[in-house]
């Protein structure tokens, strides 16, 4: 496939772009990880970032709300933030040492987000209201989460080897992975219902089915730490090579190609995807635009 890769300057290099996701705006939304703050680009190419109440937040993932606004997490002030499309902050406060990363806005309507060092997965609704599920694993290090199409969440368990499953009254079910110590990160859910995952140590794909059947695909280069990933329409998948500086794609043959960013080590991070095409975060204080 011939793929057009254009990298657009947003910010300055230092405040290191992290996760993106389209806004009901029609505006692209990313976290400023090192600096803490919220970045939007508008369709016609407009940059506007807005500042953390507090330093320290860093922002790590960013999803639309049920609300019509933008919820991220705050690894590093153990919070939730909302920012509406008109740049409006709102700070939710969870219990010190939840380390929240991943989050997902679930069927329910509530965001749920991922606990990295607390071993829960959280459930916020837009009331404020919190609920805490609490993980059987200890230092499982919960990365990444995503709604299903079973009225589940799913989550990347990165330290415990293991992708877990939620359901909406708490109830929590992990698989472990065949690959040994493989470091699952980024979770999205697939077209077709099944969820795809990277495994950033063991340099593969996964898809895992409803039912917990677990398919491993590597990569040709098992150095290239897959970071983030996003399904694709036709069937197949999008994926971030953090350590090859390339963005990836398997169709639904499975056939993998990577393409190549124009800038190196540029550190491409989250990863979305809209009707104009393929969005990466690039830490280098950039996005870069596939179009297929």
């Amino acid at each position: 496939m011939t793929v057009e890769i254009r990298e657009i300057p947003l910010v300055e290099p230092e405040a290191g772009p992290y996760g993106i996701t389209p806004g009901p705006d029609g505006a692209l939304w990313l976290t400023l990880a090192q600096t803490g703050g919220i970045a939007r680009l508008s369709p016609d190419g407009a940059v506007r970032t807005y500042p953390l109440d507090a330093a320290g937040g860093r922002p790590l993932i960013i999803t639309a709300g049920p609300d019509g606004a933008l919820w991220f997490t705050r690894s590093g002030d153990d919070q939730i933030g909302r920012i509406s499309v008109d740049g409006e902050q709102r700070g939710f406060a969870l219990p010190a040492g939840t380390g929240p990363c991943g989050i997902a806005a679930g069927p329910d309507g509530a965001l749920w987000y991922a606990g990295m060092t607390s071993d829960t997965i959280g459930r916020l609704g837009t009331d404020g209201s919190l609920s805490e599920f609490p993980l059987p694993v200890t230092g499982g290090f919960a990365s990444m989460i995503t709604a299903g199409a079973d009225q589940a969440l799913w989550f990347t368990l990165n330290q415990a080897n293991a992708i877990g499953r939620i359901d909406l009254d708490g109830g929590v079910k992990l698989y472990p992975l065949p690959t040994g110590q493989a470091g699952p990160v980024g979770i999205a859910l697939g077209d077709d219902g099944v969820i795809w995952f990277v495994e950033i140590a063991a340099g593969q794909l996964g898809r895992i089915s409803p039912d917990g059947e677990i398919v491993e695909i590597p990569l040709p280069d098992r150095a290239a730490r897959p970071h983030a990933i996003v399904a694709d329409p036709d069937g197949g998948a999008w994926f971030t090579e953090w350590g090859a500086n390339r963005i990836g794609r398997i169709d639904p043959t499975g056939r993998i190609e990577g393409h190549a960013l124009p800038t190196p080590n540029a550190e491409p991070h989250g990863i979305t995807r809209t009707p104009t095409g393929i969005w990466a975060a690039l830490e280098i204080g950039a996005v870069a635009h596939l179009t297929p």
